[in-house]
């Protein structure tokens, strides 16, 4: 099982979209659609977002800790 780290490369913002969609074995296209789907519904789903950005290490940092 590999780490969940935002990846340098292919991120659109945050590249939040890309590490869950690499976690989850599924392209990032397809989770940002389900993303900005869900943004439709009522939650947290921007702060939430915002939370993994700041607490998912990016990818060369992570390679760094390890």
């Amino acid at each position: 099982m590999t780490a969940l780290a935002r990846p340098t490369n292919g991120r659109m913002i945050g590249g939040v979209c890309a590490a869950l969609a690499r976690r989850f074995g599924i392209s990032a296209t397809t989770m940002r659609v389900i993303f900005l789907v869900s943004c439709l519904l009522p939650g947290p789903q921007f702060l939430l977002y915002i939370a993994l950005w700041i607490l998912l290490p990016s990818e060369d940092k992570a390679r760094t800790a390890w």
